[in-house]
């Protein structure tokens, strides 16, 4: 898609550096340089004002990644690429059925009424909930790889979702602030909300990061 719009050698890129290096990978395969913009710390997609802090006059796209179910705020990022003039594409995730979604939003509700100790995913803008992220801040006892271990001890399937962000990647490093993206890549832990999970499932896993909670300051 970049290259079909001219988008090549001399022309920077703005991307998230939370997710996955394919996006930059694609950016820099066509000759283009990715440019690193932060993230809404609710949404885990790219900031609207943080990309408009990282244009430059070489800036000629920006691609923007919605992330674990729930969709940037494309009418802002739209708005801020007409004032520049610039291409704004979207990569998005592969959509499920609407019966599998209803029942991964079904599990979502119960784990947010009962889990205690951690900060639960907004599910505002029409949340799907391909993965249930939770925060887990890192206040000392424990953190979240501490928190992770524990709960994968008692038979909880659990997984970082962004283990690296891309800017601290071996070719893409970058000298660059990006506070929001930095502290989600240290804090989220994503919880099994598959469809076909039953109910006792379901209190199993809030039964292992519930005997954890007591462990953490107030994630609120």
């Amino acid at each position: 898609m970049l290259r079909a719009a001219g988008v090549g050698v001399g022309d920077e890129v703005v991307v998230p550096a939370f997710g996955n290096v394919e996006v930059a990978e694609a950016v820099a395969l066509i000759g283009a340089l990715p440019v690193f913009a932060d993230i809404d710390p609710v949404s885990y997609c790219l900031d609207a004002a943080a990309v408009e802090a990282a244009l430059t006059a070489r800036t000629a796209a920006v691609v923007v990644v919605h992330r674990f179910g729930r969709p940037a705020d494309m009418g802002r990022l739209h708005a801020m690429g007409q004032r520049h003039g610039l291409l704004v594409l979207e990569h998005g995730e592969s959509e499920a059925p609407h019966d599998e979604i209803a029942q991964r939003r079904q599990r979502a509700a119960y784990l947010d009424a009962k889990l205690r100790g951690v900060r639960t995913p907004d599910g505002g803008d029409g949340h799907t909930y391909q993965q249930y992220v939770v925060r887990v801040p890192g206040n000392g006892r424990p953190d979240r790889d501490a928190f992770a271990r524990a709960v994968r001890g008692r038979g909880i399937e659990c997984r970082v979702p962004v283990k690296t962000p891309v800017h601290r990647l071996p070719g893409f490093r970058r000298c660059v602030s990006l506070p929001e993206t930095e502290r989600a890549a240290d804090e989220t832990l994503a919880l099994p909300v598959e469809a076909g999970l039953t109910k006792r499932d379901m209190q199993r896993i809030v039964s292992a990061c519930n005997a954890l909670g007591g462990l953490l300051q107030p994630a609120f």
